[in-house]
C-alpha cells in the first residue's frame, strides 16, 4: 500500500501520522488520510481543493505534475512526501 508521511514543521501545529492508504492517484491517497485526519485538510488543500501554494508533494522523490486535481498515478509501494515549503532568513 502507497505510504503517505510529512514532514515535522506541519507536526508543529497537528498531529502528522505516517500511514498507509489504498490508492491510485495522489488526490485518492490525501483524500484516505483526510478521512481519518480531517485537520489536515485545511493545512494541505486550499478552499477549491487544490494544493496550497506552499505545499509541495513528492511521489518516490519526484514533484507532483498535477497541483490542481493530484491526478499524478501511484503505485502500491509508492512513498508520498508532504511539505510545506519554508521561506525567510
Amino acid at each position: 500500500m502507497p505510504k503517505v508521511t510529512f514532514t515535522a514543521n506541519l507536526e508543529r501545529h497537528l498531529p502528522t501520522p505516517t500511514v498507509e492508504v489504498e490508492a491510485r492517484t495522489v488526490r485518492a491517497a490525501l483524500d484516505a488520510v483526510f478521512d481519518n485526519h480531517p485537520q489536515l485538510r485545511s493545512y494541505i488543500l486550499d478552499d477549491q481543493d487544490r494544493l496550497r501554494q506552499h505545499v509541495l508533494v513528492f511521489v518516490d522523490a519526484e514533484m507532483i505534475r498535477d497541483r490542481m486535481d493530484l491526478s499524478d498515478a501511484i503505485d502500491s509501494s509508492a512513498e508520498l512526501l508532504v511539505m510545506q515549503a519554508l521561506s525567510g532568513g
